[in-house]
């Protein structure tokens, strides 16, 4: 799997071969510790966070989360660019699912019940780049507001 990311990461034009859910997971957790160090500040409870997310999407254990977030961390500093990362995941998922790329992304990013520049900046981009509109990346958003109370 991680071969794969490797690949698709160096790869500037994506193959049309379908990604394997394993292969979204470990590309959306990479691109969730990209969002998680943006602002400078990749603590314990970030980390916790993404393996929260990671464990909820995919029905994971403690420990398997925990490895899918750390494979992603060393993904993630291989990554050279969001661009090249986020063009790669549009061409392999549906639409639906970068919405839900978007809504894992706002889950992290206000999991500290703030909103960092660098963070809003960084979604921003992600949702371009995947082809979410403005009008369904912000009612994902609001999706993850209400849910968080």
């Amino acid at each position: 799997m991680f071969k794969f990311l490797s690949s698709l990461l160096a790869d500037p034009q994506p193959h049309h071969d379908p990604l394997t859910a394993e292969d979204a997971e470990l590309a959306l957790a990479a691109l969730l510790v990209r969002l998680a160090r943006s602002d400078n500040h990749y603590g314990a409870d970030e980390r916790q966070h993404i393996e929260q997310v990671l464990a909820t999407r995919r029905g994971l254990g403690h420990g398997e989360a925990t490895a899918l977030r750390e494979r992603a961390e060393a993904a993630e500093a291989e990554a050279p660019d969001t661009v090249r990362f986020t063009r790669a995941l549009k061409e392999k998922i549906a639409y639906e699912d970068r919405i839900g790329v978007i809504e894992a992304l706002w889950d992290v990013a206000l999991a500290d019940n703030e909103r960092a520049p660098e963070e809003d900046a960084l979604i921003r981009l992600a949702a371009n780049l995947l082809g979410v509109n403005d009008r369904d990346s912000g009612l994902a958003r609001q999706r993850v507001v209400a849910a968080r109370g």
